[in-house]
C-alpha cells in the first residue's frame, strides 16, 4: 500500500511540475493573462456579461485604485463590521471548531470518524482531510460573502450590445445610476472603430517593445504595467513576439461618465500569433508562429473632455 501511495505521489508531482512549466506558454500574451488597470469607481465591480463575454470579468490583480468596495457601506453599522472580523480569522469561531474537532481529533483519536484508529488505510485519512478542507472552504466562502458589501448594481442595469465592427451609432449603456458620479455615455461607430484599432496597435507595439507608442495609446498606469512586464522578459532573456491581431467578435459591456472622464468597457474575442523568443538567438521558447491563438478579454478605455480614448484596464474573463 505504501509503495502504491508513493507511486501516485510521484505521478502527481510530475504532473504539477509539467503544468507549472506549461503555464508561461499559455499566458505569454500582453499582460500575461492577468487582470490589471483601473476602471474608475467601477474598478472592483464586475462588468455586465455580454454575448462575447457571457461569464464577465475577473477581479483586478494589479491596480492603483483602492478597493473602496471592501470598505463598510453607509448604514452597515458596527455590528456588520464586527461580524466580518469575527469570521475573518482561521483560528476563531467556526473555523477553530472545525480544526479542533477534526484535524486534532483525528491525530489524537477523538475527532471525526474516531481518529486514525478507525481508518482502514492512509487513503481513508486523505479522504477525511479532503472532507474537512472542503467544509472549511465552504464555511469561509459563506462568511466572506456575508461580511463583504455587495457590488452596487454590478451587471443589473441594461446596456447596449453590438459588434465593434458594425455598431449602431448612438448606442448607449446605462450601467447603473447607483454608482457614484456616474452617467450614461453615447458610444458611436467612430468609437468602436477606435477600440478595434487600439486592439491591433497596442498588441503590435507591445510585440515591438515600443514603449513610446504604448504611452500614446494607454494610461500612465497601464504603461507602467507594460514596462514592468517587458523588463521581466528582458531579465529572463526572452521577448514576446506578437503579430497579426484580428478582432473576431466584440460588443459593449457598459459605458459611463465620472465628472469630465468617460469610460467604456468592451468585450473582445480576438486571434493573434503569440510566441516567446530567446532574446539573443531568436530561438522559439514557446508558442507556435504558424497557429493563431484566440483570447477573450474585457478592455476598458477612458477619455477626458471628449479627447482620445486610452486603454485603462484589461480583464480576463471569469
Amino acid at each position: 500500500m505504501t509503495e502504491r501511495f508513493n507511486s501516485l505521489a510521484r505521478v502527481a508531482a510530475i504532473a504539477a511540475l509539467a503544468a507549472a512549466l506549461a503555464a508561461p506558454v499559455a499566458e505569454a500574451k500582453v499582460g500575461g493573462g492577468s487582470s490589471f488597470g483601473s476602471r474608475g469607481s467601477r474598478t472592483w465591480s464586475a462588468p455586465p456579461s455580454t454575448a462575447t463575454a457571457p461569464r464577465t470579468g475577473q477581479p483586478m490583480q494589479r491596480t492603483e485604485t483602492p478597493n473602496v468596495g471592501a470598505q463598510q457601506r453607509p448604514g452597515m453599522g458596527a455590528a456588520a463590521a464586527n461580524q466580518g472580523r469575527r469570521f475573518g480569522g482561521l483560528g476563531t469561531g467556526l473555523m477553530a471548531g472545525l480544526l479542533g474537532a477534526g484535524l486534532f481529533g483525528m491525530l489524537f483519536g477523538g475527532g471525526f470518524f474516531s481518529g486514525l484508529a478507525g481508518l482502514a488505510s492512509i487513503f481513508g485519512l486523505l479522504m477525511q482531510v479532503a472532507l474537512i478542507g472542503g467544509l472549511i472552504w465552504l464555511a469561509m466562502r459563506f462568511f466572506r460573502r456575508r461580511s463583504e458589501p455587495a457590488m452596487a448594481g454590478a451587471g443589473a442595469a441594461p446596456y447596449a450590445r453590438s459588434a465593434l465592427g458594425g455598431a449602431m451609432p448612438g448606442a448607449a449603456s446605462g450601467g447603473g445610476s447607483s454608482r457614484p458620479a456616474a452617467g450614461p455615455v453615447q458610444i458611436g461607430q467612430n468609437d468602436y472603430q477606435a477600440f478595434e484599432r487600439a486592439l491591433h496597435d497596442i498588441q503590435t507595439a507591445y510585440g515591438r517593445e515600443d514603449m513610446q507608442a504604448l504611452s500614446y495609446m494607454a494610461t500612465p498606469e497601464m504603461v507602467r504595467y507594460f514596462g514592468s512586464d517587458l523588463e521581466a522578459n528582458r531579465s529572463q532573456g526572452v521577448r514576446n513576439a506578437v503579430s497579426d491581431p484580428k478582432l473576431l467578435q466584440g460588443d459593449l459591456a457598459e459605458a459611463w461618465r465620472e465628472g469630465s472622464t468617460e469610460y467604456a468597457t468592451v468585450a473582445m474575442r480576438f486571434s493573434l500569433i503569440d510566441t516567446t523568443l530567446d532574446r539573443n538567438s531568436g530561438r522559439i521558447v514557446s508558442g507556435d508562429p504558424r497557429t493563431p491563438q484566440e483570447s477573450t478579454e474585457l478592455w476598458t478605455f477612458q477619455r477626458d473632455n471628449g479627447g482620445k480614448w486610452l486603454l485603462s484596464a484589461i480583464q480576463q474573463t471569469a
